[in-house]
């Protein structure tokens, strides 16, 4: 690894971008994420990179510091190994394909201030190219349902909402997005981390859910707001990021969930992946099919890997006496069966 640390004058906040071949993403916004207050300084961390985006960062953004690892960590381990040769007390986590609005550090730098019992937060995520709609990957704050199902104030499912400032409160949530993350180092640290072996998506999921049973909050800050492309390593539909998703959700559930709730909602995860894979298969996309099938046979064969981990979180929100941060519905059944496409018309009473 190369890195420039020890040249390094610690900062309130580091914001590092973690890189694989996104010279033209940062290109394009880089230059919004430069400005930034004293208190901070821009980092890109580069998961061994075949592009030109090492070079184009030497020749146009000396400011910028950087590191270089040995090989593609993917995005869970390639932010451990940044991480910990960055020193901050607050890190950012940002996405290359990301555009940042003037003065969007300073609402979350000012919530994290003031509220320490706050492990990290988000603000809200806008889409590039519909800048008055929420973007899928995190809209205004992620929560999941009854059955580990992910989903967002402003985005349920396919279903994107007009921002019409129906969710500018600031809320605790269960998960803050991977695209625009800022977390305390100390939380981050002390956690452990992201799960490596997730090497990328429901990578923050997992971290957030950890930090929550730890007696830890999570919050959008929805004072900031930064506009996100989206996809823009896979592309939404694409086979391997189906199978990340199945596997890692399963397996985060496997390790996050209460013992009381885990066998129920793995008997039901069972038939419904399996209606995914056969609505795919139905709609022509054998290979996403496919993907769904994998990441459960996968989840089969490596989740007594982390057996040691499950019995650590459970004994952690035992002793924090952490509620289960599961919402009470069913969002399949809202959303198909209710008609229920927004955020704000969910029963969500626990």
């Amino acid at each position: 690894m190369n890195s420039s640390r020890s040249q390094a004058q610690k900062k309130k906040v580091a914001v590092v971008i973690l890189n694989w071949n996104g010279a033209d993403m940062m290109r394009r916004y880089l230059p919004s994420v430069t400005t930034l207050s004293p208190e901070a300084e821009v980092w890109v961390a580069d998961n061994d990179s075949t592009d030109e985006s090492m070079t184009m960062l030497a020749e146009q953004y000396p400011q910028v510091r950087t590191l270089v690892l040995d090989r593609n960590y993917g995005f869970a381990e390639g932010y451990n190994r940044a991480l910990q040769q960055i020193e901050a007390h607050y890190y950012v986590l940002l996405n290359s394909d990301v555009e940042v609005t003037p003065h969007w550090l300073e609402p979350l730098i000012a919530w994290m201030d003031e509220h320490e019992d706050t492990a990290a937060c988000q603000p809200k995520i806008m889409a590039v190219h519909r800048r008055d709609y929420f973007e899928y990957a995190g809209g205004a704050g992620g929560y999941m349902d009854r059955l580990g199902y992910p989903f967002c104030r402003g985005r349920l499912f396919s279903t994107v909402e007009h921002d019409d400032g129906q969710y500018d409160d600031t809320v605790d949530v269960l998960w803050a997005t991977g695209a625009c993350m800022m977390v305390r180092a100390d939380d981050f640290h002390k956690a452990g981390g992201f799960d490596a072996r997730f090497f990328a998506h429901c990578e923050e999921i997992d971290l957030c859910w950890r930090l929550r049973l730890a007696g830890r909050r999570v919050v959008c800050v929805p004072q900031c707001h930064v506009y996100h492309v989206g996809g823009g390593t896979l592309p939404k539909k694409n086979p391997m990021k189906t199978f990340l998703n199945f596997r890692n959700n399963l397996t985060m559930l496997y390790k996050n969930l209460p013992e009381a709730q885990l066998a129920p909602v793995m008997r039901r995860r069972w038939w419904l992946d399996r209606l995914a894979a056969l609505q795919m298969l139905l709609s022509g996309s054998m290979a996403e099919a496919k993907a769904v099938m994998r990441g459960r046979r996968e989840y089969k064969r490596w989740r007594h890997e982390f057996d040691d981990d499950r019995q650590r979180i459970q004994k952690m929100a035992q002793t924090a006496q952490a509620p289960s941060p599961l919402s009470a519905c069913a969002i399949l059944w809202q959303y198909y069966a209710r008609g229920r496409k927004t955020f704000a018309s969910l029963p969500l009473q626990k």
